[in-house]
């Protein structure tokens, strides 16, 4: 079992966040609730869920979406089928061609998911997805908590490759 506290290539902030993401997906207690997840690096997105699935004794099943999904909602229950597992991590948005029709036909649909799921939703997205978000689908994005940022905060950045320069 991994301590979310000791994650290997975790930061202060990237461990704090992942604790924050395991909350929140525990405190929904079974009923539907939608988390946005914020992060640039699909690297990272993917060193935050192996964190989660190992500290978590939830059972987190997770959903790759193609570029060619052009519903959200018809994309989990097809992945999901009559299971309603302890929580859903939904990746790939940015690979998704009509990604605007997608968030828009998303936001329509918002009551379904509700009626439908009881389990968190966890979608995965970036900057760029959280913008459209708030531009094209508000009254989804209302639904979500705050966001939780995964990304390191640029100005560590800089300093990381300064240092990686100078090595």
């Amino acid at each position: 079992m991994i301590s979310l506290s000791h994650s290997e290539n975790g930061t202060t902030s990237s461990t704090a966040a992942t604790k924050r993401l395991a909350r929140a997906m525990m405190v929904s207690g079974g009923e539907f609730s939608l988390i946005l997840a914020c992060c640039n690096s699909l690297e990272r997105q993917q060193q935050v869920l192996n964190v989660l699935t190992e500290f978590s004794s939830a059972d987190i099943h997770e959903i790759l979406l193609s570029s060619a999904t052009d519903t959200l909602y018809t994309a989990i229950t097809t992945a999901i089928g009559a299971t309603q597992p302890e929580a859903l991590m939904v990746r790939g948005l940015e690979s998704v061609i009509e990604i605007n029709q997608l968030i828009i036909s998303t936001n329509i649909m918002r009551n379904q998911f509700r009626k439908e799921f009881q389990f968190p939703l966890v979608l995965w997205v970036n900057d760029e997805l959280l913008r459209k978000l708030v531009w094209l689908a508000p009254d989804l994005k209302d639904w979500a908590a705050s966001t939780i940022r995964f990304d390191v905060p640029h100005n560590q950045l800089v300093e990381a490759e300064q240092q990686a320069i100078s090595a």
